[in-house]
């Protein structure tokens, strides 16, 4: 027996989120009965599950887990649905299945995303303070020693989202431009960029370079690639890193 919403995340039809969603708004049913309760279980095995009418017992039988890293180029939307037709990212890459991103890169943003129909993962990495989000940030201006340590420190933003610790080294800047590398262990929605807004320095180029111990060596902006089994193992059992990065 499983959590209804964890079987639709193993089916790839939606992230384990997505799915409580479906069952809150009466989107799934076991043996013919609608189920709106979290947490109610179901065996694959024996009962007649279906989302949105179609049964996905068959998809949980074929399902084979897939792990994509993609280096997003800026202009995509890190998204598996838009209904402006913008490009989403998984336009880039191509996998057996319904794949959806796990978490966001804002539609200018660059770097590193992973594609996944695993929604367990999908669950754990967004919902992780331990895996580390490292991007290099371009500002406009040169911010003071004193902004950047503030930052690090955490600030409380416009929304009101006082933002955690984060770790950020100075690299080398232009005469009109200062460049960063920031790592983060949240993932609150354009926070670099609200960070840095709320110093009077905006970002003016911003791309995610790594994700816990992956890396975008090698791969140019639209490539994609799978993950190894060691880094998805990664994944489960990163913990925060000391070396100052």
């Amino acid at each position: 027996m499983e959590r209804l919403q964890k079987l639709i995340a193993q089916a790839g039809i939606a992230s384990r989120r997505a799915a409580e969603e479906l069952i809150k708004a009466g989107e799934v049913s076991v043996n013919g009965k609608v189920i709106t309760e979290l947490g109610t279980k179901a065996d694959p095995e024996k009962d007649h599950i279906k989302v949105r009418g179609k049964l996905i017992n068959e998809k949980l039988k074929k399902q084979q887990p897939t792990y994509i890293l993609l280096n997003k180029p800026k202009g995509v939307l890190s998204s598996a649905a838009d209904p402006e037709g913008r490009r989403l990212v998984t336009d880039l890459v191509k996998a057996p299945g319904k794949l959806h991103p796990v978490g966001r890169l804002d539609f200018n943003t660059e770097g590193l995303i992973i594609l996944t129909n695993d929604g367990d993962l999908t669950n754990r990495v967004s919902s992780s303070k331990t895996i580390p989000k490292v991007y290099e940030v371009k500002t406009k201006g040169i911010p003071t020693e004193v902004a950047i340590r503030k930052l690090a420190r955490g600030v409380r933003l416009e929304d009101g989202f006082r933002t955690a610790p984060a770790e950020i080294r100075t690299l080398k800047p232009t005469d009109k431009n200062g460049w960063y590398e920031v790592t983060l262990y949240e993932g609150h929605n354009q926070q670099i960029r609200k960070m840095f807004d709320s110093i009077g320095h905006s970002v003016v180029k911003l791309k995610r370079t790594r994700i816990g111990k992956i890396t975008d060596a090698g791969l140019a902006a639209g490539q994609s690639r799978k993950l190894t089994p060691d880094e998805v193992k990664s994944l489960g059992s990163v913990r925060k890193v000391t070396d100052g990065r």
